[in-house]
């Protein structure tokens, strides 16, 4: 079975679809970049497809979409800034912390350690919108962080723990029991195993994880209206949703801003893709 399967999903007749598919795919987001750097007269009287037949090229838009100083610009340079102070610490405090919780859920010995797993998979079935709330009304409450930084740090670390968690759990669960055992007979302690033998090992999953954090957090807009108040702190995905809703008839800029927030999940998953490839396979095969 596995063989015809294999097969199939190899011939000729399958790669043509994949490559069908990829094309469809891809016809909106190539739209929206012809559409980027047409000058606004020839976006707002004509369809971007009819850019090959006069082509006229320009940059004004991304000028003006990200140091643009009117109150009709985009300004997207200090919102880009405020995205990477955002998404950069939440994703390592995220990842770290699921790390070290996998490890300690996988590897040590304490009273209650399997219910305390079973109560990390099933925060995963608590819907955000049902926590947001009440996480806000406990981050004001008492710690005094509302509306900050930290306030969108925290909330993005605890919704992203319980998912990180259980992927951790799953490859640290497989690696070799005799590691561990040799590790203790040569005199390391559970940090050093976790430093030395364990992140190493799973290196390619902790890249996994990371690619679907950074990305989920950057492309975040509700925690980021929640927990954050005021233009000094708020990312790229609330201006570009005021963008949106005030100026939706300036297709120049939308489209244009629209790529200025591709730039660095582009750079990361590019820069992580061999890792993550690597964890989908180390995850789907033993041995």
């Amino acid at each position: 079975m596995a063989g015809r399967v294999r097969r199939k999903l190899t011939s000729r007749a399958a790669s043509v679809v994949s490559i069908i598919i990829a094309l469809v795919w891809t016809i909106p987001t190539f739209g929206l970049l012809v559409s980027s750097v047409r000058p606004e007269g020839d976006i707002k009287s004509t369809g971007w497809w009819t850019f090959f037949k006069h082509p006229s090229l320009t940059l004004d838009n991304y000028n003006e979409v990200v140091f643009g100083t009117s109150a009709s610009s985009g300004r997207l340079a200090s919102y880009f800034v405020n995205s990477l102070v955002i998404t950069v610490p939440a994703v390592l405090f995220s990842v770290t912390l699921a790390a070290m919780a996998a490890y300690a859920l996988s590897w040590l010995n304490f009273r209650g350690r399997d219910w305390i797993f079973i109560g990390v998979f099933a925060l995963q079935i608590v819907p955000l919108q049902m926590a947001l709330i009440p996480m806000l009304q406990l981050v004001k409450d008492y710690t005094g962080w509302g509306g900050g930084f930290f306030a969108v740090w925290f909330a993005h670390t605890c919704f992203g723990l319980p998912l990180g968690v259980f992927l951790l759990h799953n490859f640290m669960s497989e690696l070799p029991k005799d590691l561990f055992e040799a590790a203790r007979v040569d005199g390391a302690g559970p940090a050093m195993t976790f430093r030395r033998i364990v992140l190493p090992l799973v290196t390619p999953a902790l890249a996994s994880l990371t690619i679907f954090q950074f990305l989920w957090i950057w492309n975040d807009l509700l925690v980021a209206l929640v927990f954050t108040s005021g233009q000094g702190n708020r990312p790229l995905t609330a201006r570009l949703a005021e963008l949106a809703g005030t100026r939706g008839n300036d297709w120049q800029r939308l489209t244009s801003g629209a790529f200025v927030s591709m730039i660095i999940p582009l750079v990361v998953f590019l820069s992580l893709q061999r890792y993550f490839v690597r964890g989908l396979l180390a995850g789907g095969v033993k041995g």
